[in-house]
């Protein structure tokens, strides 16, 4: 890939495929997609060679872990904004457990603010579903969502909503603004001192079973609240093959569940334990190669909408250490288009066209971040916001990626701009590379590097 010095004058990205389609050129100017077509001609734009490049759209990511304010020895918005970049993403939601919490409409607002001034990616934060994560009383929802951030997702993740009727009333309130709550499902009593799935591998090692019932469970009840107040329900993280027949169930209802998976689940399985590396510890804990296999099959079909990273960075002494005292999380933004070129692409289950659909369409939808999501904000509060999951064409937002399908390396989180190593993927040769990623037609990464 070769580009010159960019200018205000746009960029002409030349024989990329969109959607790994036939090669075409790509006029990005004023923040839109002005042109597409073979031999385009643009005075003054820069040029950039793609040819056999995939273009997509710019990745959205549904459960970033940004750490900031309060863990900034993990990551901050910065540095997990530009990892975002490198991974391909052009917009993230930023999770609610920092320090302080994200449940007031104050420090929605900051995390929104530090993303517009990192500017690699769009930052919209997720509110905290209770105050303080504590799940005794709901947070201030509506102010959260009045706020300049605009907050329309809302999770406790990392920590269950296990109360029914403090779920019942967070699904009720935010009809009133198309939000829509992302439940972390983890029946707190059944997963008490739990450390890896609960199976043939957690009795051989000794460690505390985590069952797939408690995450099934919580999957089940919320599924039946969220149809009887007819609210817009996502699950987090979903990782058992039970969990994937109940959604698939739910859906048939033509209920409001949306669901994700994150890269890791697609890919690893519980044997990966049996090393007692903590960089293989995680909530939802690594699950069964009869669970991988269905996951698979539910993103190929729908039932799973979407992945997430569930990028969750820690200092090296978080998880350098002891199994039962390491810290739960993995790091994912710069592996996750990789992950799924290897496990849904290769396999032959998505295209890239399921590609663009699961890892930024979709996720935008969710969000509330795609056109129709914003129509709906902007008629409510007014104002005017990023679009995006929009498709290749002209008149959308330049919201994209340069993929390199035929690159193939290890895996080195040394060489990573996170401010955390603890990728699960280290050492694993994984295909692809993103060459570029361009947010409102103008480059966050080039040749593989920040631009910025």
């Amino acid at each position: 890939m070769r580009a010159g010095n960019g200018g205000p004058r746009g960029w002409l990205i030349r024989g990329a495929q969109p959607l790994g389609g036939p090669a075409t050129d790509l006029l990005m100017r004023d923040g839109v997609i002005a042109e597409m077509g073979r031999g385009l001609a643009a005075a003054g734009a820069t040029e950039l060679d793609a040819a056999g490049l995939i273009a997509l759209p710019g990745l959205v990511d549904l459960h970033t872990h940004l750490r900031e304010p309060g863990r900034e020895d993990a990551e901050t918005v910065l540095t997990g904004t530009a990892a975002a970049a490198m991974g391909g993403y052009t917009a993230v939601h930023a999770m609610a457990n920092t320090d302080p919490v994200a449940d007031t409409a104050g420090v929605v607002e900051q995390i929104w603010r530090l993303g517009r001034r990192a500017g690699y990616c769009d930052v919209r934060p997720v509110g905290a579903v209770t105050a303080g994560l504590d799940g005794s009383r709901l947070a201030e929802l509506g102010a959260m969502a009045d706020s300049a951030a605009r907050v329309r997702v809302f999770s406790d993740d990392g920590k269950c909503v296990s109360d029914a009727v403090l779920m019942r009333r967070a699904l009720e309130y935010v009809k009133a603004f198309d939000g829509v709550i992302a439940q972390h499902a983890q029946e707190p009593r059944l997963t008490e001192g739990a450390q890896i799935n609960e199976g043939e591998m957690s009795g051989r090692l000794g460690l505390t079973g985590w069952p797939a019932v408690a995450e099934e469970a919580i999957i089940a009840r919320d599924c039946l609240l969220a149809a009887h107040v007819d609210s817009a329900l996502h699950i987090c993280h979903v990782s058992t093959a039970g969990s994937v027949e109940i959604i698939r169930w739910a859906k048939s209802k033509g209920w409001r569940v949306t669901a994700e998976v994150t890269p890791h689940h697609l890919l690893l399985t519980d044997d990966l334990v049996a090393s007692y590396d903590p960089v293989y510890k995680v909530n939802p804990p690594l699950r069964t190669a009869a669970d991988v296999a269905a996951l698979r099959e539910a993103l190929a079909d729908g039932t799973i909408d979407c992945v997430a990273t569930d990028h969750a960075p820690h200092p090296l002494e978080d998880k350098e250490t002891e199994w039962q005292a390491a810290a739960f999380g993995m790091t994912g933004l710069e592996t996750a288009l990789r992950v799924v070129h290897a496990s849904m692409v290769e396999t032959g289950l998505l295209d890239w066209a399921g590609v663009a659909d699961r890892m930024s369409v979709r996720p935008a939808a969710i969000g509330r971040i795609d056109a129709r999501g914003l129509q709906f904000s902007s008629l409510q509060h007014g104002g005017d916001a990023p679009v995006h999951g929009s498709a290749l064409a002209a008149g959308a937002s330049a919201n994209l990626v340069l993929y390199d399908p035929a690159s193939s390396e290890p895996v080195d989180p040394r060489q990573h701009v996170s401010r955390s190593r603890n990728s699960p993927f280290a050492g694993l040769r994984l295909p692809g590379r993103v060459q570029a990623t361009f947010l409102r037609g103008e480059p966050t990464v080039l040749d593989g590097k920040l631009a910025r």
